[in-house]
């Protein structure tokens, strides 16, 4: 799917560049082209005497010389002839063409713009332009040469060419980079997903197995009632971990598609926090773990309160789980400009620098044997959610060894 993605990026990419090569040659193209016959009409009307150049219209016939614009009837061959009452050669004078000089081949060229219905015109087949103007003398006729405009035309067609091929292969290479560019996010999403639904099944798989095979030995006759009580049990605790992998999936599928949004107000995010710590003092209490909070007051901010009140209690009960035995907990508060900061931390075993980097992607663990503490790896990935939907940051950091999370949010103001 994903080199499908990228093939057809290209292939749009390129024909976008290729439609506006095509323009723009073709404007170049037509301009010089039009430039040389309004040139060459000049040219032919000077060297008939007729004064002040005039428009004419020779129509579309072998394409002309690009470098003669400004002194074309010097540069220009050009040969002008006057015609008797009877159509013989009276007179031809002006610079020489390319070819024999011969009277013969001067009358079969006249006679060749007598016999056009048009007083203007090319004759392909020599490779002319002409203008014939009726005198009281007679007929004159000005032949202009075109060989020189169709060796530029040519050059400027296969500079195009050139420059077209040149530009494409650019293009190619340059729209290569930006597939794999733009399909990157794509690409990692899609890893992401195959990563979440692997993780998603291995977590579901264990206590799966465990209520199947205790529902089997229930069935069995060999086990007394005290040894069936205890497979109940165990099915009964294995089935209220998986309803709780369920609700965080659920949680988290509820965060991504934004549902925080749809709850933002203002609220006191001071007495947030404080209510949030409550819960939690007679947990860390039974388990020898001193709880103590410095929460500044009078702190607001703009959000949903219950997704923010989730985000503090993850991050205290990912603390009480890992903080060691009889070190204290401290939940802090303050505000610094235009944002205010909450800081959870705790005494533990140190984070590696690697495990801080992925400690907020889902179903990731610092610590595998960790994984049957109740604990499935989705906590911090909600919080992370929520955090970013407030348009704040979360980060980790562990020095010396205390383990601290941090949350920033910008602050509220009437101002």
């Amino acid at each position: 799917m994903l080199k499908r993605l990228r093939v057809k990026f290209i292939c749009i990419n390129m024909a976008i560049v290729v439609a506006m090569l095509l323009v723009i040659f073709g404007l170049v193209i037509d301009s010089t082209q039009r430039n040389l016959e309004r040139e060459s009409a000049e040219l032919l009307h000077s060297a008939l005497g007729g004064g002040a150049p005039r428009r004419l219209d020779f129509g579309r016939g072998p394409m002309g010389n690009h470098g003669a614009q400004q002194n074309l009837p010097a540069m220009l061959p050009y040969i002008t002839v006057e015609l008797d009452e009877e159509g013989g050669i009276r007179r031809y004078e002006g610079m020489p063409f390319d070819m024999s000089e011969s009277l013969s081949e001067l009358e079969a060229l006249t006679a060749a713009a007598l016999a056009g219905a048009e007083d203007a015109g090319v004759l392909s087949d020599w490779g002319f332009r002409y203008l014939r103007v009726e005198t009281p003398t007679g007929t004159r006729l000005a032949f202009a040469d075109m060989s020189n405009e169709l060796a530029t035309m040519q050059g400027l067609l296969k500079t195009c060419l050139l420059i077209g091929g040149a530009s494409l292969a650019v293009f190619f290479v340059i729209s290569l980079l930006l597939a794999r560019w733009a399909v990157k996010p794509v690409e990692e999403a899609w890893t992401q997903q195959k990563q979440f639904v692997s993780d998603a099944s291995h977590e579901l798989k264990t206590p799966l197995t465990v209520i199947m095979t205790n529902a089997e030995l229930l069935t069995s006759p060999d086990y007394d009632a005290a040894a069936k009580s205890h497979f109940s049990a165990n099915i009964l605790t294995m089935a209220r971990q998986m309803r709780g992998l369920v609700e965080s999936l659920l949680e988290l599928a509820r965060v991504d598609r934004g549902a925080v949004e749809g709850a933002a107000g203002e609220l006191d995010f001071s007495r947030l926090c404080a209510d949030a710590v409550l819960p939690f003092e007679p947990l860390c209490f039974e388990k020898g773990l001193p709880l103590q909070s410095e929460i500044g007051a009078g702190i607001h901010v703009r959000g949903s309160e219950s997704h923010l009140r989730q985000v503090v209690e993850i991050l205290l009960d990912n603390a009480q789980k890992y903080a060691d035995a009889g070190s204290p907990i401290r939940v802090v508060l303050t505000r610094e400009g235009r944002f205010c900061r909450l800081c959870v931390s705790d005494r533990g075993a140190p984070i590696a620098e690697a495990d801080l980097k992925r400690l907020f992607e889902r179903f990731y663990r610092a610590e595998k044997a960790r994984s049957r503490d109740g604990s499935y790896g989705l906590g911090l990935s909600i919080a992370q959610k929520i955090v970013e939907s407030h348009h704040g940051k979360i980060w980790a950091e562990s020095r010396d060894g205390l383990n601290s999370f941090y949350v920033s949010l910008p602050v509220w103001s009437h101002a």
